[in-house]
């Protein structure tokens, strides 16, 4: 798939700070409106706008009216009044090749969010998108569809990261995305965070202070959201590309799970609307007070096929202290038995080169001491090893030829070797896990691993707490995982940033195990 100038994108209002207004003289098109006349509104576009969940012949388009998005109403400085919404897309950025071009109506109900799902594209193109409203004109963005399912793919280029608290620093992790002009983005988790930032004011940013109150309720996850994405950086990452969206448990409440740390029902169903409110993500995900269905997969021609997880939604209870018996009861799961089944029933098929895991937690085991009656953490796959057994067999039996899990959550860049016996260094390889640090939230004064706990964990190739994200260059004969680091992210100057790989791995296709570039 070819690629387009971004320079040339990014000045065609990409990345606009605000809407642009419309002459008044407007196309017959862009006129209609409904029946009855809403109050007039001012810079409804100050969110930008988004595209995710590609399909052959599909993707969604998304953005939200939200004249002022910090309001603790969390209605955006909407009134209250319903707005008809005109979008288009085009195959050139002039949009002088319009293919489709629709109205829908922007309710206060859904905080005026706006979910396109335009049918009957090309796959494997590239597309243009914008909306108008109100006499306002949104900023464009580029999206793509996928391949055809089977179709041959020469090479796919893919970023990923996680955990971007917005008080904690600047979103420069994105330029970097920006910059490698991906024709994905995966983000696994904590979009938003709900809480303050527990790092002490001096090292935080002042112009990142100004948050609402900790949220739980419907308005001030809205408002939180809409904090976020006021961010350039991230609208600019939006607007380039698709992304493939799942949620941790910043979205709604800190470490809750479904059983011992559950989120009252009222909050979950807040948080889910929320997140989906404002989350490039189609109607099958749309919650039902609380829950939400957003496991889900993706392929990308005969090269890649995504596996979406939900490791927070149907986890079995989670246990307190350090010994590992509990975790390896084979009624514990992470994933729920409805997941775990799904996922393993898609391992009965190889459509694609490789398979990636898209999820929240830890895979890999981090063994603190040497022994199997310790853990470092339950709040990982390592607190539910028979899940992570019956998921890690289940690829092995089934001969998933390529398997790669990519993680987010632990606020470094880690990069792993996966055993069938995570506990027996001398086993067979059986695939690997990438895991991305965050956009800002902490750990920059981590310590790293001790030499005596590197030993004990020698498939842990890498360990980094830079801020950054992860690139990933898949063709049918290799992977490439750059992990890429931020400079700092308490500095606004971009002029004063560097954003580079700290380090590379790749894995050959049919032969598993990293290898250091």
């Amino acid at each position: 798939m070819g690629r387009v100038n971004r320079r040339s994108v990014l000045l065609g209002g990409l990345a606009a700070a605000g809407a642009v207004a419309l002459p008044a003289s407007l196309p017959s098109w862009a006129s209609a409106r409904t029946a009855a006349a809403a109050p007039p509104i001012h810079d409804p576009f100050q969110l930008g706008v988004a595209s995710g969940d590609p399909l052959p012949d599909s993707v969604v388009l998304w953005t939200r009216l939200a004249p002022a998005p910090l309001n603790a109403d969390g209605y955006g400085g909407m009134p209250d009044a319903s707005y008809a919404v005109d979008w288009e897309i085009a195959k050139d950025e002039a949009f002088t090749a319009v293919v489709q071009r629709g109205t829908v109506t922007a309710a206060r109900a859904s905080a005026h969010s706006v979910h396109v799902e335009p049918a009957g594209l090309e796959p494997a193109r590239e597309y243009f998108y914008r909306f108008k409203t109100s006499g306002y004109l949104s900023p464009v963005g580029r999206t793509r569809t996928a391949p055809a399912t089977g179709a041959a793919v020469n090479q796919l280029r893919y970023c990923f990261t996680s955990c971007q608290h917005w008080e904690e620093g600047w979103y420069h992790a994105y330029k970097g995305v920006v910059a490698d002009n991906p024709d994905l983005v995966l983000f696994l988790g904590d979009y938003i965070y709900e809480k303050k930032s527990g790092r002490a004011k001096a090292e935080l940013n002042p112009r990142r202070l100004a948050v609402p109150d900790d949220a739980d309720t419907l308005a001030l996850y809205r408002a939180r959201h809409g904090q976020h994405k006021t961010d350039a950086d991230l609208q600019a990452a939006h607007a380039l590309a698709p992304w493939l969206v799942v949620f941790d448990d910043h979205e709604v409440m800190n470490n809750w799970n479904g059983t011992t740390s559950p989120a009252p029902a009222a909050r979950k169903a807040a948080g889910f609307q929320a997140f989906y409110e404002h989350m490039p993500i189609r109607a099958t995900a749309k919650p039902n007070g609380a829950s939400i269905q957003l496991y889900r997969q993706f392929l990308w021609g005969n090269l890649a096929r995504f596996h979406m997880m939900d490791t927070r939604q149907y986890r079995s209870a989670q246990v307190s202290g350090t010994a590992c018996g509990p975790y390896r009861d084979p009624a514990r799961t992470i994933t729920g038995s409805a997941q775990e089944q799904w996922l393993l029933k898609a391992f009965e098929t190889h459509p694609a080169t490789w398979d990636f895991l898209g999820q929240q937690v830890f895979f890999a085991q981090r063994d603190g001491d040497g022994k199997k009656d310790t853990c470092e953490s339950p709040d990982s796959w390592d607190g539910y090893q028979a899940s992570r057994d019956r998921i890690t067999q289940g690829w092995i039996d089934r001969k998933v030829p390529n398997p790669i899990v990519l993680t987010g959550d632990v606020h470094r860049h880690w990069a792993a070797d996966l055993r069938k016996d995570y506990y027996d260094h001398s086993d067979p390889i059986v695939g690997s896990e990438l895991v991305t640090t965050s956009v800002t939230s902490n750990s920059d004064t981590a310590t790293p691993p001790s030499s005596a706990w590197l030993a004990n964990n020698p498939h842990i190739k890498y360990c980094q707490g830079k801020r950054g994200y992860v690139r990933v260059d898949a063709t049918a004969a290799q992977l490439r995982a750059d992990f890429v680091v931020v400079s700092d992210t308490t500095e606004h100057d971009p002029a004063k940033i560097t954003i580079k790989p700290d380090v590379s791995f790749a894995v050959q296709a049919g032969k598993p195990g990293l290898q250091k570039v």
